[in-house]
């Protein structure tokens, strides 16, 4: 079991300010335009390649990378950036450096993506936005397959869940080949949402892409089956090949005996044991503490 987390780093963040955060308000970038962000995506791919190695040292095997690398990223082609070639030259090495230490390195773009909103402007926004996640992961050299996923969810239902579902599946064929070929799609935390079961039956079934199984947005969205049965059915909509991807995460409201905290919300770390049921898994720790929930975890 590869086990990881998302995004950021926080024993780097707080000792060395790295970070692949960088970014900036829209007003900035009208101002400063593309050599700012240039130097901003710039630093970021920078510090991503401290942070694969950081996590080779600590036997990190999987990591989400952040949807922040490039501001602003849908607003400009990348090779109009002036620091394009340093910054492919550091992606490619990101890409070499995962394929060395057998790493597996994903993408989680933000809910935003709604493939399946009845308003044309936001599909377009969510297509342009998915495909550049793709192109970024063509760059670095990293497998079109779903090992290197892209995860989004279904975004909503627009009081009417088929249609919804039906539209979704309808942009899926509009997106970029290399973008069809990562993407996974995952159940949601509320009961009014997708459950793994609307979603095995509704996109699965239809465009044939892997379920990526959240344990604890499941405990909210149950579509009538128990954990050991919806993580059976996710895992079985993925390649023979390819390790099924899952997320993992506590309650933040029992952690701290706080009934204030909202129901959803995730634990800083995590205490009780991932059960994988007999499969074969791996899973990203969706944990406040990142990187330290995964070594406690581990010890």
């Amino acid at each position: 079991m590869k086990l990881g987390y998302a995004c950021i780093n926080n024993t780097l963040q707080t000792t060395g300010g790295i970070t692949t955060n960088r970014g900036m308000r829209q007003k900035t970038f009208n101002e400063k335009g593309l050599s700012y962000v240039s130097e901003l995506a710039l630093q970021n791919c920078r510090d991503l390649v401290t942070i694969v190695k950081w996590n080779e040292e600590m036997k990190i095997k999987l990591f989400r990378m952040s949807s922040d690398l490039f501001p602003w990223m849908t607003y400009y082609d990348f090779n109009d950036l002036p620091d394009y070639n340093k910054i492919v030259n550091l992606l490619k090495g990101v890409g070499q450096l995962a394929e060395k230490y057998g790493q597996r390195l994903t993408f989680h773009p933000s809910h935003f993506n709604a493939l399946g909103s009845p308003n044309p402007v936001v599909v377009e926004k969510a297509i342009k936005e998915l495909n550049k996640h793709g192109e970024i992961m063509d760059i670095m050299g990293l497998s079109a397959t779903v090992y290197n996923k892209i995860n989004i969810h279904v975004g909503g239902a627009y009081g009417d869940k088929k249609s919804t579902l039906n539209r979704w599946c309808d942009n899926f064929n509009k997106l970029n080949d290399s973008t069809q070929k990562r993407l996974t799609i995952e159940n949601d935390d509320k009961a009014n949402m997708y459950s793994v079961g609307e979603l095995y039956w509704g996109i699965h079934k239809v465009v044939g892409i892997p379920i990526v199984f959240d344990y604890y947005h499941h405990k909210f969205c149950t579509g009538g089956l128990s954990e050991q049965e919806a993580l059976l059915v996710a895992a079985k909509t993925w390649p023979k090949d390819i390790t099924p991807c899952c997320h993992y995460s506590e309650s933040r409201r029992e952690e701290h005996l706080d009934e204030s905290i909202k129901a959803q919300a995730h634990s800083d770390l995590i205490k009780d044991t991932i059960q994988s049921y007999g499969l074969n898994i791996d899973v990203v720790i969706e944990a406040k503490h990142k990187e330290l929930a995964v070594l406690n975890y581990k010890n």
